[in-house]
């Protein structure tokens, strides 16, 4: 594999490039150095934290399309062929055949993705480590088993899931394992007490679950009827605080 690697300024002075944080130009620039002779990065969550870039950076490469990212985990520089000429007694050829072959390269020399394999082979989805770049999809089945035998609270749940995406704080797969067994526990296995929590957090667009409180008792009689016998019956209490008696 060739040690050098060089850039275009037509994508690196390009005002969609400049326009990013510096952590994500930094980025940028350290993923291209770590890619192999067809672009592809293998590791790129190793090489986003040790450069300190975040997963913000990652999505924003994404996002932008300075990137293409493969179900896999492993990522493409979208426009390698731009950047790098490697001359034939130099290259070596990626190991990564199967991805390669999910791209074709357009008009610009930049690598797009073959649309007949996006829905079986790619996804513009990356797992890294626990975390995700791009959109997450939940795997449904996670908490339809769950709760397989009662589908109230399984629907209870999805509503749940969705209100979640509503106020922009989507789950993963892993949040979503987390709540049921937050959920399990806070019930202690009480399925209506499961639906009565679960009802709350989506009434109340709350993102956590939280424990079921009793409900505050109701506020004292400013005056105790049980005074009332004092005076033998109501109505001469009312007269008593009319001050007409």
């Amino acid at each position: 594999m060739a040690e050098r690697r060089m850039f275009t300024k037509k994508i690196t002075e390009s005002d969609a490039f400049l326009d990013m944080p510096a952590s994500t130009q930094a980025l940028y620039f350290h993923l291209n150095m770590s890619a192999d002779d067809d672009g592809f990065v293998n590791n790129p969550k190793s090489v986003q934290r040790n450069v300190g870039a975040s997963l913000d950076d990652m999505k924003l490469l994404l996002a932008k399309k300075f990137i293409i990212a493969f179900e896999s985990g492993i990522i493409v520089i979208k426009h390698w062929k731009m950047h790098n000429y490697i001359q034939s007694d130099r290259y070596k050829p990626t190991d990564y055949v199967e991805e390669k072959s999910q791209l074709y390269i357009d008009e610009k020399k930049a690598y797009s993705l073959d649309v007949s394999t996006m829905d079986t082979k790619c996804i513009q989805s990356v797992s890294i480590g626990k975390d995700k770049i791009g959109e997450d999809k939940i795997d449904k089945d996670i908490y339809k088993e769950a709760f397989a035998d009662d589908q109230e609270l399984c629907d209870m749940f999805t509503d749940y899931v969705d209100m979640r995406k509503k106020i922009k704080a989507p789950m993963t797969n892993r949040a979503v394992q987390l709540a049921i067994d937050k959920l399990n526990k806070l019930s202690k296995g009480n399925r209506d007490t499961a639906l009565e929590i679960l009802r709350r957090s989506v009434m109340n667009s709350w993102k956590g679950l939280y424990e079921l409180k009793a409900d505050k008792p109701a506020n004292k009689p400013a005056f105790n009827t049980m005074q009332a016998t004092n005076y033998g019956n109501m109505d001469d209490l009312e007269a008593k605080l009319l001050g007409c008696t």
